[in-house]
């Protein structure tokens, strides 16, 4: 019968993904874990900010990095990219020394915002700082952030010296459709690149574009962020660049909070969709082997369990099981109820139909809208 052999090979599955992918499930990398010591010598630091159209969270993220208590030379440069509500005057009304605003230069061909914008910080930047801290303008920061991103990087004993530090930023989990699909984001992106992995030497490379501390040296060494300049899901990208030249450390945070609110699913669906198809490669192959690969770990088990009989039932009731407990541990990091590890087959449906729509939106020449700017496949 094929039902039981179904229901075998979709409890295998998350078998597999229990006690494989590096444990990915158990959310253990944590930036308040194995700390470093203090340093004798703070290397220089410059942040580095990118920001359009930020009014109603610019004040809130730049206070935060100007209240840093790091102990080395650190300034802070905010790239305005074309802001038409006043984003770059709400900064310079903080009244900081630390704080630079550069106007953003036209956007060229071949350029996504983000990384046009960074390029040109850290141009500005110079040479002079050992560290570039590369922050989103929605972000908010504990004041110890950098100096523990710091001690991290320049931590005595390793193997090498490290390439890139990066923070998962806490997203908000407030509104309705931020407890649900929320932690599932986060879970999703670990299931992806599992966080071990990245940190283990010779495994995947990937970052989160929130909170990444980058070596200057490194980075040049790289080619820059111009050799990353057209990629939509840009941190990853530059990720998986720098573990090319040296290990990179990937770690969930408390530290370093979203303060962008996401008040109903549309809001959620719009930052889903935005680069779901980019991470597919913009292949309808991948898309529908993606979508078919989905129906069968997240779809069939419950479908089992409710209409399945025999072994075919209990199979695919031990693998919702399963699949709720691999949750478990990114539902208590965001204080969220046990019971939304049952949920997740309908969440994973929410995914899969904002997978759906990246693609549709990339075929009207939509694709990776962000603040007006349609950029998907900018490098193309």
């Amino acid at each position: 019968m094929i039902a039981p052999g179904l229901g075998m090979a979709v409890l295998a599955i998350w078998l597999g993904l229990l006690l494989g992918r590096d444990g990915f499930w158990l959310a253990r990398e944590r930036d308040d874990r194995d700390l470093p010591p203090s340093l004798q010598r703070w290397p220089d630091v410059t942040a580095v900010v990118p920001a359009r159209d930020e009014a109603d969270v610019i004040a809130r993220s730049i206070g935060s990095l100007i209240a840093q208590d790091y102990p080395g030379r650190f300034r802070i440069l905010l790239v305005d990219d074309s802001s038409s509500d006043g984003t770059g005057a709400i900064v310079c009304s903080l009244g900081s020394e630390k704080v630079e605003v550069l106007t953003g230069q036209p956007l060229p061909h071949g350029w996504t915002g983000k990384l046009w914008a960074l390029h040109q910080g850290i141009a500005h930047a110079g040479p002079a700082p050992v560290w570039l801290w590369l922050t989103d303008a929605d972000i908010a920061h504990a004041p110890d952030t950098l100096r523990t991103l710091v001690a991290r990087g320049e931590a005595k004993g390793q193997e090498r010296a490290l390439s890139l530090v990066s923070l998962m930023a806490r997203l908000r989990c407030d509104t309705l459709a931020e407890r649900m699909l929320v932690p599932a984001f986060v879970f999703f992106f670990q299931m992806l690149y599992p966080f071990g992995r990245v940190n283990r030497p010779g495994g995947l490379g990937a970052a989160a574009g929130g909170c990444m501390l980058v070596r200057r040296t490194v980075l040049e060494q790289a080619g820059g962020i111009g050799a990353i300049r057209g990629a939509l899901i840009d941190d990853c990208t530059l990720g998986a660049l720098l573990k090319r030249q040296g290990p990179v450390w990937l770690g969930l945070t408390d530290r370093s909070v979203s303060i962008r609110p996401y008040r109903d699913f549309a809001s959620v669906a719009a930052m889903i969709s935005r680069s779901a198809y980019a991470q597919l490669r913009y292949s309808p192959w991948l898309l529908a082997a993606t979508l078919a690969g989905m129906m069968l770990v997240y779809a069939a088990p419950p479908l089992l369990t409710l209409f399945g009989q025999g072994l075919a039932r209990w199979a695919g009731l031990a693998a919702w099981l399963a699949m709720a407990l691999s949750f478990q541990p990114m539902l208590r990091f965001y204080c969220r109820s046990p019971l939304w590890g049952a949920a997740l087959p309908v969440i994973a449906a929410f995914y899969a139909g904002c997978t759906l729509l990246s693609a549709w939106q990339q075929s009207r020449g939509r694709g990776g809208m962000w603040k007006g700017r349609a950029q998907a496949g900018a490098g193309s």
